[in-house]
């Protein structure tokens, strides 16, 4: 071969490596994406201050203890039980997605203990939160307090809520936020559960975080 051919080849392999190395990490990109190898999601509301260990009132009319329950997750919802819709909605929405969870998933589903806690102690007795937690299946603690504990409770939570004057002393409605927390086990924040939507958007959160 002479001179001239050796350098009119010298360019045309000097372009080819590059070329080939920029499509091989193209392709190793691609494949470690497939793979899932990337960080885990952490869960939203991982750091949050919000929570912590209480002592209220089950159905029984006997002191129920948040760290009764260390060691398992724990779904904590704040409604009333005179609440005339949305507080049975998302309730509904929770046990459904619960109770599909466990359908899928028995062992995972047994580390969950679902809670009601009510921001109307005035109504909600221990034989009232009883009831409405069983309708919707036994898994559902019911809980009160009375209206300091209940206080203290929503604090810890973040969770608003008002008292709205109605037509009589016995006859009104509690404005309250809207949230279904899910803890971990070791008693701290996870994320929010999607109750306003529906069962199965609960039970693929749950599938999401409890392991």
């Amino acid at each position: 071969m002479n001179r001239r051919a050796m350098l009119d080849q010298a360019p045309r392999r000097s372009f080819r490596r590059p070329i080939f190395l920029t499509l091989a990490s193209a392709l190793a990109f691609a494949l470690s994406a497939c793979s899932g190898s990337g960080p885990a999601e952490r869960p939203p509301l991982e750091g949050a201050s919000i929570g912590g260990d209480f002592t209220l009132i089950g159905k029984d009319g006997k002191p129920v203890r948040y760290a009764d329950f260390a060691g398992k997750y724990r779904v904590v919802y704040f409604g009333y039980t005179f609440c005339p819709d949305v507080c049975p909605l998302d309730v509904q929405h929770l046990m459904q997605g619960y109770h599909a969870f466990a359908r899928t998933s028995p062992e995972l589903a047994a580390k969950v203990v679902p809670m009601f806690i009510t921001v109307d102690p005035a109504r909600d007795t221990p034989e009232n939160v009883g009831k409405f937690a069983a309708n919707f299946g036994p898994e559902l603690i019911g809980l009160t307090g009375t209206p300091q504990q209940i206080a203290a409770v929503a604090k810890s939570f973040a969770v608003y809520y008002q008292k709205r004057e109605g037509s009589s002393p016995d006859a009104y409605l509690m404005d309250h936020s809207r949230a279904a927390y899910l803890m971990g086990p070791d008693g701290k924040p996870l994320a929010l559960l999607p109750a306003e939507k529906d069962g199965p958007a609960v039970a693929a959160d749950l599938a999401k975080w409890v392991h």
